[in-house]
């Protein structure tokens, strides 16, 4: 089943002081952007700052502070943001970009994230074309959010020996990747060969743990974030390594409802104990691997920005995982409450989880599934306020950009403005009004008419 996961990867694929009312992309870089009379979400505690101004200019927030006590220049743009929020931009983590040599389709999966409200996003099966992209979205030739590149996938299939994993790692240190993306099949023998030459060369490997190395072996590697809790369900199963491979299935569906509870604790503390972030993705799990039925998510408004074969293969291979022998309805709910567990004893000892829900795959739309996983995060028991620094705060320590994942003066101006609260009803996310990327301000208009070039049925 594992193989069945990696090969659906590879088929993936101006006038002054006026409020905006405009469909066209507008810029802030000569221009002060005001959004007046907002209530604050400023990430740095949970707290709202409510009837706020905040200025932003080239990039940068210049100033915040209460109505009536900030100044800006009388050419601004000013958004009447009266009774709305304004949260910094999300990111991410476990996103995928056409792993193809055209780069006009990824411009359109760009769209989708921005439109989300989604501001950095991590790829997680690269292309040499991503390092292009990269370039021209940091030169705003390109417009996309943040964007921080995988290489080409670390598998059983591309790495066959030692010696061909660590020439692997060099290469595309030399190439200029920000991170290496480990895929299941790797074995006890060529995964330290690519673990020691990346922690030699400093390039940081993310993504999968292979079943024959185990999350104990990824964890004292020192992955820099372990996805989709893979590899955390067969540690908490007794005996799971009497098993093969497919006896478990994939992410220990067929095994999960054998999970000794009272090991959670050690498997947590060996995870804080190396700084290892993970990122659970359960919108995958909860899409794909529940006992819910294909139709519950096949008429999802989101579906219609993918093509009707992508979405029917999506169907097809949920159908083909409620119909395997090996799946049991009370198995399948088990699975989901671990996992669900599993991200709550992550976020109550300091293991930090990072926003990513795995689009484009089963029945997750890029953009569209990040609210679904934040949904289900704040379901495994995390607050609102929690979930939100998974995409925010805690992204912007993990990529070491201290101007950012909170909003006061002087951090980068990557924001969304929403209609409703989500510190009370995370489902707010999806009621966006607007998202400032950088430079950029995407009004509801814009991001509208945008979205609605990219409708497929």
């Amino acid at each position: 089943m594992r193989g069945l996961f990696f090969a659906l990867y590879l088929t993936m694929f101006l006038a002054p002081c006026t409020t905006l009312l405009s469909q066209d992309l507008v810029s802030n870089r000569q221009r002060d952007i005001v959004f007046k009379s907002v209530n604050v979400i400023p990430m740095d505690q949970e707290r709202i700052l409510e009837n706020q101004t905040v200025v932003v200019k080239d990039g940068k927030i210049t100033a915040l502070g209460a109505d009536g006590n900030v100044k800006f220049s009388k050419g601004a743009l000013v958004v009447d943001a009266k009774g709305k929020y304004l949260t910094p931009g999300w990111a991410e983590i476990h996103a995928h970009v056409p792993p193809i040599d055209d780069i006009e389709p990824m411009k359109e999966v760009l769209i989708l994230y921005l439109a989300n409200g989604i501001t950095t996003i991590r790829g997680m099966l690269g292309h040499p074309k991503h390092l292009e992209l990269r370039s021209k979205i940091n030169s705003g030739e390109i417009l996309g959010p943040h964007f921080y590149a995988t290489g080409s996938s670390f598998n059983g299939q591309t790495v066959k020996t030692a010696e061909r994993g660590a020439e692997m790692v060099r290469e595309q240190k030399a190439a200029g990747y920000d991170y290496l993306k480990l895929h299941p099949g790797l074995t006890k023998e060529t995964f330290p060969a690519i673990a020691k030459t990346a922690n030699e060369v400093g390039i940081p490997f993310v993504g999968h743990v292979s079943f024959n190395v185990g999350v104990w072996r990824a964890i004292d590697a020192g992955y820099s974030s372990i996805d989709h809790l893979d590899g955390f369900v067969e540690a908490i199963v007794p005996r799971s390594d009497t098993l093969a491979e497919p006896e478990t299935g994939l992410f220990a569906s067929w095994i999960a409802y054998r999970a000794d509870e009272s090991q959670i604790p050690n498997l947590v503390n060996g995870l804080r104990g190396k700084h290892i972030r993970v990122v659970p993705t359960q919108a995958l799990a909860e899409r794909w691997l529940s006992p819910l039925p294909a139709d519950a998510f096949t008429n999802d408004p989101e579906m219609k920005y993918m093509k009707p074969e992508q979405v029917k293969g999506w169907e097809n291979t949920k159908k083909g995982y409620l119909d395997n022998p090996n799946f049991s309805k009370e198995h399948a709910k088990k699975l989901i409450q671990i996992r669900r567990k599993l991200i709550l004893a992550c976020q109550k000892n300091g293991v930090e989880l990072l926003l990513g829900s795995d689009a484009p795959q089963i029945f997750n739309v890029p953009g569209f599934s990040i609210h679904h996983e934040m949904k289900y995060m704040v379901d495994a028991g995390l607050t609102p306020y929690e979930t939100l620094r998974t995409g925010t705060v805690n992204v912007a320590s993990y990529l070491k950009k201290p101007d950012s994942g909170t909003i006061k003066t002087g951090n980068v101006s990557d924001l969304v403005l929403l209609s409703g609260n989500p510190l009370k009803d995370i489902s707010q996310t999806k009621n966006i009004e607007g998202v400032m990327i950088g430079t950029n301000w995407l009004s509801k208009d814009y991001i509208q008419k945008e979205l609605k070039k990219l409708e497929k049925q």
